[in-house]
């Protein structure tokens, strides 16, 4: 009784002759793998984008030979395939709606307007060589994008109740804010009257932070709390240009307890071009903001130095892993860290494969 074997050779899957039983039996652990590989070589892909590095798949997958890394894509590919899978998404869902025209009109629903397609949020997701639970490694902070990140952002005003007349409030919704208040915001939020979803960033003026101690348990865990590190506590004078930044497109972004960054770059409805400067200039403000000590590290069981802590290392990377995907997408795009990294001569271009 004889068994077949699959390899991968350039991507395609090929049958080689029959393995006898002896064989079988000296290389049973690989024969176990054979059908995880062929399933492994039918997904691959090999898309002929610049770029981009592509490793090949072996015949054969052991301890000493894990299976094959991802395919890595420069951050303009990677851009590139993105805007035209979210096109291709988009296209379907208006075909759908087209398509169940007569079953909405059965049920007797009216259209109020045309097929409002949703515009999907792009995102890069940035692992970092940092230990937010270390001093000096919780990185934070917010930047404006040039373009903005074509999400309407609510905002909520405390002002001191010296500062809540008519005219400073009509001046600061004007500005864009949806809420504007000082003691009565603040109870209105506590009975729940104002749900903090209601609003997706809180302005605050030095003097109200000590109030906000009530809600503070509310706000924390959304992020919502005033801070100074992203320059959400202004003066009164500076209260109404902080809400218009706000509302032009001021991104956020803060380090996980696993030190990734989550940050949102722009829409599916902007040009690669404004996606590509968006993300250039998030890439220049988390550089910026690199720590003088980093490293995740390993705990030395043995003690040896720092008596069980993290001992540092040599040229410790500072960028791990990046990643581009869309809410609606399935999957990321693994990005090639050398067209990221702002202190590589590769940084926002295609690098040599």
């Amino acid at each position: 009784r004889k068994i077949p074997q699959w390899y991968c050779t350039h991507g395609h899957i090929t049958t080689i002759a029959m393995i006898s039983n002896s064989i079988l039996h000296q290389t049973r652990r690989s024969v176990l793998s054979a059908t995880s590989i062929a399933t492994q070589a039918i997904h691959q892909n090999n898309s002929k984008l610049s770029g981009h590095a592509v490793t090949r798949s072996r015949c054969y997958v052991s301890r000493a030979h894990p299976p094959e890394t991802k395919l890595i894509f420069n951050i303009g590919d990677a851009l590139k395939l993105m805007k035209e899978q979210v096109e291709e998404r988009k296209e379907k869902r208006a075909a759908k709606w087209e398509n169940n025209t007569d079953k909405r009109a059965a049920k007797g629903k009216v259209d109020d307007g045309p097929f409002r397609n949703q515009d999907e949020t792009v995102e890069l997701a940035l692992n970092l060589n940092l230990d937010p639970r270390k001093p000096g490694q919780a990185l934070r902070g917010s930047l404006s994008l040039p373009h903005g990140t074509g999400k309407k952002v609510n905002v909520a005003v405390f002002i001191s109740d010296e500062q809540d007349d008519d005219a400073t409030i009509a001046s600061i919704k004007s500005a864009g804010a949806s809420h504007v208040g000082g003691a009565s915001l603040i109870e209105d939020i506590t009975n729940g009257t104002i749900p903090v979803t209601a609003f997706d960033r809180a302005l605050a003026t030095p003097d109200m932070m000590p109030f906000l101690s009530k809600v503070a348990r509310l706000l924390g865990p959304r992020g919502l709390m005033p801070n100074a590190k992203v320059g959400t506590i202004l003066p009164p004078d500076e209260i109404v240009d902080g809400v218009k930044a706000q509302a032009d497109g001021i991104v956020q972004y803060r380090t996980d307890k696993n030190g990734i960054v989550h940050a949102g770059v722009g829409k599916g409805s902007f040009s690669e071009e404004q996606l590509a400067e968006n993300v250039q200039d998030l890439m220049n403000a988390i550089q910026d903001a690199k720590p003088e000590n980093y490293g995740k590290g390993k705990k030395n069981k043995a003690g040896g130095p720092g008596k069980g802590k993290s001992a540092p290392k040599k040229n410790e990377k500072y960028y791990l892993k990046a990643h581009l995907t869309s809410s609606q997408g399935k999957g990321s795009y693994d990005i090639d860290l050398r067209t990221l990294d702002p202190t590589s001569s590769y940084f926002m271009t295609v690098p040599p494969v």
